[in-house]
């Protein structure tokens, strides 16, 4: 495992970051702007919250932010169901978003439980 020096070595940040980048150039087109623009600041949120966290340089901190970001990825997959349902996003496309926020949410939830663990 390699060693962790800075917030872009984690590999949840590096999902974060690119699931927001997919958000940005998927929703491109969206004229909903109001649930375009929530998503899109939801899916920013993510890794934002990795890197605020991880930048604060207390185990205590960097826990409250993972788990900001944990709350920001539910609320972006709730809007993912939302756009399936007013057909914005395609259910194909839709249940990849989906299955990757999930992925997101569970290495937050197994960094938040390690740092529990192992550095309090």
């Amino acid at each position: 495992m390699a060693k962790i020096e800075k917030f872009e070595d984690l590999f949840v940040w590096q999902e974060g970051l690119a699931q927001a980048i997919n958000m940005y150039k998927l929703l491109a087109t969206c004229t909903d702007y109001g649930l375009r623009d929530q998503m899109r600041r939801c899916s920013v949120s993510v890794p934002s919250n990795v890197a605020e966290g991880y930048e604060r340089h207390t185990n205590k901190e960097f826990i409250r932010y993972l788990r900001i970001a944990k709350g920001s990825n539910g609320e972006l997959r709730t809007q993912i169901h939302l756009a399936i349902a007013v057909n914005i996003i395609d259910a194909v496309t839709g249940q990849e978003l989906l299955d990757k926020s999930r992925l997101i949410s569970s290495m937050l939830q197994n960094l938040i439980k390690v740092r529990l663990e192992k550095f309090s």
